[in-house]
């Protein structure tokens, strides 16, 4: 079956012989994830599963970012216009993004290129292969707008680092530097920034030219644990996700994006 990606309008898609790029396309935001963008994250990895043109999905970020993790520039505007935050982004689409990923057979490398932030760096990690540039960083700074980090971090952060160092990073929020990252085994591979695009490459070319029942059942096999995990502890991460993001930590930290200052958050 053939797929029409033009209906996408935060998602660039490109193909070339039997691999598919899909590109982040907020790059004047960093690619910040608003309502519209995370609306098609819930839908595309759906539609490359029916793809019978692509054996092989790269993911990347315009410009200098891979993805700045929500917008909340947006969530501010959301809530002022409806009295404070809230429901800015949907539980449903929440979960298809973390559950299409999982369920997508054909693999799919991260081509982290930049920045990797919160839901960016969320859906970079249950990507199947991680490439970063040697000078990008990845966190998952959830905590830091006085919010869980619920979308799916608290499931495959301990899964790739430990739990005593993932609970570490998900409570402060701290970045991690790319070397540093693949030392921790959190990515597999970080390399010069100019020689990103042509390794990346050579890694889906490879997996292009392979047996391709082969390499995508492997990974279906190797994702049914993550499935299992995913399905005990999304809706529970989600819950206090979205009680937060009702919060009066959270209506602070919007606050002080739009201010520019520090979040003060003792004694909310």
């Amino acid at each position: 079956m053939s797929v029409d990606y033009t209906r996408y309008r935060e998602i660039r898609a490109e193909r070339e012989a039997r691999i598919l790029t899909l590109t982040f396309n907020r790059p004047a935001q960093y690619n910040a994830v608003n309502h519209e963008l995370h609306e098609e994250l819930s839908d595309i990895f759906y539609d490359v599963a029916k793809d019978e043109e692509t054996d092989v999905v790269v993911l990347t970020g315009a410009g200098k970012a891979f993805c700045a993790g929500g917008d909340l520039r947006a969530m501010k505007e959301h809530a002022d216009e409806h009295g404070g935050p809230g429901n800015y982004l949907s539980r449903v689409s929440a979960k298809r993004i973390i559950y299409s990923l999982l369920d997508l057979e054909q693999p799919i490398i991260a081509k982290v290129n930049g920045p990797c932030v919160g839901l960016g760096a969320t859906i970079a990690l249950f990507c199947d292969i991680i490439y970063m540039a040697d000078d990008a960083t990845i966190g998952d700074p959830h905590v830091k707008a006085g919010v869980v980090a619920g979308d799916g971090g608290a499931i495959i952060w301990p899964q790739l680092i430990g739990y005593a160092r993932a609970k570490e990073y998900l409570m402060t929020g701290d970045a991690i530097q790319a070397r540093d990252a693949e030392r921790m085994g959190l990515v597999n591979h970080v390399v010069p920034r100019d020689g990103l695009d042509r390794k990346v490459q050579e890694m889906a070319q490879r997996l292009a030219d392979g047996p391709r029942d082969a390499i995508r059942w492997s990974k279906v096999c190797a994702n049914v644990g993550l499935q299992q995990l995913a399905h005990s502890i999304l809706d529970a991460s989600m819950a206090y996700e979205f009680l937060t993001l009702r919060s009066p930590t959270h209506k602070e930290a919007i606050q002080a994006f739009a201010e520019k200052r520090k979040p003060r958050f003792r004694g909310l």
